[in-house]
């Protein structure tokens, strides 16, 4: 009887669950580690990089997985917790192999890569990529509609060619649902070229999200690469004070083009945000919060509260405002929290209801002042005010935490968090198939799959697996 070797098709691992023997949680596959070989021999798949609840990438083998079914990954329960490093000989599949323009052996016709199929070999632990999904035609935004087919790893050529202007849709597909901040995680990760091809094929707004979660050097570089219009709509699509903290990386002839390519109003917005200190709350402040009338109703409140394009923080309460309604207002009279919103009818006037007691935020208050303000009033934005008693906009909490955590934080894993050591998990040391790593003091050494080996890691030198 024939033996039947399971067969998964990459885009189905993307975010889904990795778990040890006992049902707990290790953390999500983000993506897959190959080598491709060459003769057409099909690429051998070295293991998943899973990203932890520390947000940390590590490598798990592929002979520590002993499952992959039901939308989810079972592994032997040895994990080594070394940040994930890519090596010059290895291929992440779905950052760098999805949407590639390959060959069709055959016939020569050009194809867009779809999907990538993975099979696990009969009697072995071992893994390798087994078909490829493709579309006939060279793909990209304009031609989707090329005949689509699945063939053998060897029926395609060009994988190992250097590819410019690959695109990105089947890669965005499979992240389509992740967290902007998770997004941004990917994209940090991916190779500079991969990084900027993937940016550019999100939306205006899909990408200033994921830009605001990003390391100011990504920020700048992804922003450089793009055209000037693209540009200026992205940062449209930012919020103003992340825009601001942006543009402020640039060189100065750079920053005032783009100012110049916006909508005078949004511009408006940034230019008044990069005119104070960086470090104070005008510095710090979005010029967006929810503005209202002193003769709008709780159920106005309400309905501007629902907004899902705003921050929790900045939903958390609406500043009442004589005209206009846009910052800079009229004269500021207080503050409404969402929890009074919710006690009092609907007809109120919220007016009646505005909180006038806490003193409001000068725009040249330091961030220490700001940081005492909210923590002394269990706040989690503040209202900042100019000479006048004119609301110029306001702090978050997220936007103070921004500045008070180191500036490498987005790419510093969260220490602490729970169920997360920085040394290995359970004491074990994973290794590479078919003696990958041999001598080398890299952590991967030796013991048999499923071992516990005892001890450090040799040497470390790497910082990986």
């Amino acid at each position: 009887m024939a033996v039947v070797t399971p067969r998964v098709f990459v885009s189905h691992l993307s975010g889904i669950a990795v778990f040890d023997p006992n049902g707990d949680q290790v953390g999500r596959v983000r993506d897959l580690v190959a080598v491709l070989r060459v003769a057409g021999r099909p690429p051998r798949l070295l293991g998943l990089v899973v990203e932890v609840i520390s947000r940390r990438r590590i490598f798990l083998p592929m002979t520590r997985v002993t499952g992959v079914e039901s939308g989810q990954v079972i592994t032997t329960g040895v994990v080594n917790m070394r940040r994930f490093e890519q090596r010059a000989s290895e291929t992440l599949v779905l950052g760098e192999l999805l949407d590639r323009r390959v060959s069709i052996v055959e016939t020569g016709e050009d194809a867009t890569v779809l999907d990538i199929g993975i099979t696990q070999l009969p009697a072995r632990r071992d893994w390798e990529i087994e078909k490829v999904f493709v579309r006939k035609g060279k793909g990209g935004a304009l031609r989707r509609k090329g005949e689509t087919f699945t063939l053998d790893w060897s029926q395609v050529t060009g994988f190992s060619l250097e590819e410019h202007g690959q695109g990105a849709e089947s890669l965005l597909a499979t992240f389509e649902q992740l967290h902007p901040a998770d997004l941004a995680s990917v994209l940090h990760h991916l190779n500079p070229k991969r990084r900027v091809e993937v940016a550019a094929a999100l939306d205006d707004d899909r990408l200033a999200d994921v830009l605001e979660e990003l390391p100011e050097d990504d920020q700048v570089e992804i922003l450089g690469k793009l055209k000037d219009e693209r540009a200026a709509d992205v940062l449209e699509a930012m919020d103003p004070d992340d825009a601001a903290d942006l543009l402020s990386e640039l060189p100065e002839d750079e920053k005032e083009r783009l100012l110049t390519l916006m909508r005078p109003a949004d511009a408006a917005d940034v230019r008044r945000l990069m005119s104070y200190e960086e470090r104070t709350a005008g510095g710090l402040m979005t010029t967006e919060p929810i503005v209202l009338g002193a003769d709008d109703t709780v159920a106005d409140a309400l309905a501007r509260v629902r907004d899902p394009d705003l921050s929790p923080a900045l939903a958390a309460q609406v500043y009442v405002c004589r005209p206009p309604d846009q910052t800079p207002t009229g004269k500021y009279l207080g503050v409404v929290h969402f929890q009074r919103l919710l006690r009092d009818p609907p007809f109120t006037l919220v007016g009646a209801i505005v909180e006038s007691d806490l003193p409001p935020l000068p725009p040249d208050t330091p961030l220490p002042a700001v940081t005492s303000y909210l923590a002394t009033y269990n706040m989690v934005a503040a209202p900042v005010v100019d000479e006048s008693g004119s609301l110029l906009g306001a702090v978050t909490v997220d936007d103070v935490l921004d500045h008070l955590l180191p500036e490498d934080w987005r790419e510093t894993d969260l220490h602490g968090a729970p169920g997360v050591d920085a040394t290995d998990h359970m004491g074990g040391h994973a290794e590479r198939p078919n003696g990958h790593g041999g001598g080398r003091t890299n952590g991967r050494s030796g013991g048999a799959p499923g071992s516990s080996a005892a001890g450090t890691a040799g040497g470390g030198t790497h910082g990986r697996r």
